[in-house]
């Protein structure tokens, strides 16, 4: 095969799972690696106030932020705010957190290899008051 279409809508759409977020959160699969390579990506809509748990990623992860403005923060950092059209990376085995605001949605492309069969590693939930904590301010 020298090239392959995933269709729109040819993959159903999931809920975020209750054990890695927390509120309303839909993941839209686009596209699941393929041996030899890694690499998957899905798009990930968050509501207000939804967030995923703490995890790492073994080879990093970079988010594409499509739609909204979010929140995301790595382990001892400051809370950043993301907004449409920004690009994050998160590096290889650094726990953070992302997700939308809490009056705003927010939809990110999230793009992340597998390392021995997994892209993530899930850790606790974010509470409500490192989710609520100050903004650094750009």
């Amino acid at each position: 095969m020298d090239m392959k279409i995933y269709r729109a809508g040819s993959q159903p759409s999931v809920p975020g799972p209750e054990e890695c977020f927390t509120g309303r959160v839909r993941i839209d699969p686009l596209f699941n690696p393929s041996e030899p390579a890694r690499t998957s990506a899905a798009l990930v809509t968050f509501e207000p106030g939804a967030r995923s748990a703490w995890h790492t990623h073994p080879l990093g992860q970079h988010l594409v932020v499509t739609a909204g403005v979010g929140w995301t923060q790595c382990w001892g950092g400051p809370k950043k705010e993301i907004r449409a059209g920004d690009v994050v990376f998160c590096n290889c085995g650094k726990k953070h957190w992302h997700g939308a605001t809490d009056t705003t949605a927010m939809s990110h492309i999230a793009i992340q290899e597998a390392q021995d069969g997994s892209p993530v590693d899930w850790l606790e939930k974010v509470s409500d008051e490192q989710y609520l904590s100050a903004l650094e301010p750009d």
